[in-house]
């Protein structure tokens, strides 16, 4: 049998095979949701948003994945091109002509990768400044503790409304928190708390973790502490995480807009236990959260847990230096 003949038996097969493997493609592709819908599909696996300010984040992802989707296309086009319009097969050159020293080419693949990198790192750093930004006055201060392996949550709060019953910022609990942010603390604040161990589960649900309560329409500023390792603050639906680092207070404000139960972990590996370091996160109504920390100074859970590792002074005044 000629050499070409040989070719075209060794190409059967394949031929053969091609829509099994595309229909085999097709599955693994619509199977890797659990339940996908046409609803879904616009947010390219991302949950649904529960903040005000987790669309922006949500609009980030969707562009970074059209940008991937058209390099891709572009690159896979130029493979295929190659592939279909070069073979040996079509034009009987044992080693087709080689290009060297192209600069218009090398100039091509050198200036459009910056370019594209340049775009993501606008529009990812616009969108980051503008998440990251504090308001003047929060309604609402929440110091989240993390430590090894749960999470405790000081609700900064004046819950009795007798603005000479407690002074959050000469709390020494919160000692760890540095003065810039301690200033909005609201006045007569004796706050109250609530903590968790790896074996605690919501009371509603059962799902593990101790819950944190938020109210719906208002502005909540989260204060991140530490007391031992690094952890991670990560609230599914918020689309956002943010570090929590012993020595080091991170912060940033959402607005929760959806009333219900919600996941947290932490997304740090901070030791064995790690998987086991959930929160859950339910956002009611104003009214019901205000109901919810006169629920916990009943139980007698006033004042505040220690807030972590307290920052040194060069630490303190570094941050001062980037507000």
């Amino acid at each position: 049998m000629s050499p070409n003949g040989s070719d075209r038996s060794s190409r059967r097969p394949m031929r053969r095979k091609l829509p099994q493997v595309l229909t085999a493609g097709l599955i693994v592709a619509t199977a890797t949701a659990c339940s996908p819908t046409w609803e879904d599909f616009p947010r390219l696996g991302m949950p649904t948003p529960v903040t005000e300010e987790a669309p922006r984040i949500l609009s980030l992802w969707q562009g970074s994945w059209a940008a991937a989707l058209a390099v891709g296309v572009l690159v896979w086009g130029l493979i295929l091109w190659s592939v279909f319009f070069h073979r040996r097969s079509r034009t009987k050159v044992e080693v087709p002509p080689q290009t060297r020293y192209n600069m218009p080419i090398e100039a091509l693949y050198t200036v459009v990768p910056l370019i594209i990198v340049s775009v993501l790192f606008y529009f990812t750093a616009r969108d980051e400044s503008k998440i990251l930004s504090l308001s003047a006055k929060p309604a609402h201060t929440i110091n989240v503790v993390g430590y090894q392996w749960s999470w405790g949550f000081n609700y900064i709060e004046d819950v009795d409304g007798n603005a000479g019953t407690g002074d959050a910022k000469a709390d020494k609990n919160l000692k760890a928190i540095p003065d810039q942010y301690t200033k909005d603390f609201l006045g007569g604040a004796e706050g109250v708390y609530d903590y968790g161990i790896p074996g605690t589960r919501n009371p509603q649900n059962g799902n593990p973790g101790p819950t944190l309560w938020l109210p719906e329409g208002e502005k909540v500023r989260f204060v991140l502490t530490s007391r031992d390792v690094i952890h991670s603050f990560w609230v599914v639906p918020f689309l956002f995480k943010q570090d929590v680092i012993p020595g080091h207070t991170n912060v940033f404000e959402v607005t929760p807009n959806m009333e219900g139960t919600f996941m947290g972990k932490c997304a740090e590996l901070c030791g064995v236990d790690h998987s086991r370091m959930l929160f859950n996160v339910k956002v009611v109504s104003p009214e019901r959260y205000q109901q919810h920390l006169k629920e916990l100074a009943e139980k007698g859970q006033t004042g505040f847990i220690p807030s972590g590792i307290e920052q040194s002074d060069p630490a303190r005044n570094a941050e001062k230096n980037q507000l």
